[in-house]
């Protein structure tokens, strides 16, 4: 559990109400869409992707913030969404092997401490052809991707924990725990990327070889 950013939480949804309005929407549309079963959303924050989720799927939300997560709980009792949430970490989710048809991340692996040990946790609680699926702020190329990591260091303290250089990318692309179905890179100052990934039966070859 974590003390959280308290002046974060309470401006992030002032911060991002603009892009909520117009350039979110049909991503979060993506992420949802078709979506049944148990549902499993990493860094909830507060609750931007509820309103997106069919009725009848069974959402459960990981948020470690306490104050990201006590906003996403009002969201969720005023719009009428059930949701069973977690305080914990995405590296240690409590939840059994398997356990999920579908897991859900949302601008949140940019902030995640040790993000390659969340997907090695998505992996182990995604049911073996469950989808994993993401929207994830990455460092840009050329000398927009230098800026990036020069101004890092300044932007991960107030930011909440961000990291703005992260290439989550490519982490999620290379590995073969999953299948990838769909990726999109869109360019701009803070560049984007979107997509889906299945689970694969196998566990994949790393894991078979014992070397997660």
């Amino acid at each position: 559990m974590t003390d959280g950013h308290p002046v974060v939480a309470k401006l992030y949804d002032t911060v991002m109400a603009v892009p909520e309005r117009t350039m979110l929407p049909e991503h979060r549309e993506a992420l949802a869409g078709g979506l049944s079963g148990r549902v499993l959303e990493i860094g909830a924050g507060t609750g931007a992707m509820f309103s997106y989720y069919n009725e009848g799927v069974e959402l459960h939300a990981v948020e470690p913030d306490p104050h990201m997560r006590s906003q996403a709980s009002e969201r969720a009792t005023e719009l009428g969404v059930p949701v069973e949430f977690s305080d914990a970490s995405a590296e240690s989710l409590p939840y059994d092997d398997d356990s999920f048809d579908a897991v859900v991340a949302s601008l949140v692996f940019c902030t995640i401490p040790d993000h390659k040990a969340a997907l090695s946790e998505v992996a182990r609680v995604l049911k073996p052809g469950g989808e994993f699926r993401f929207l994830e702020h990455v460092r840009a190329d050329g000398a927009l991707g230098h800026a990036h990591d020069l101004l890092a260091p300044a932007w991960h303290t107030v930011a909440g924990g961000c990291h703005l250089n992260r290439e989550t990318g490519v982490l999620f692309r290379e590995d073969d725990r999953f299948e990838l179905l769909s990726y999109e890179h869109r360019d701009g100052v803070t560049p984007m990327v979107r997509g889906r990934m299945r689970r694969r039966g196998n566990g994949g070859l790393r894991s078979v070889l014992g070397l997660d």
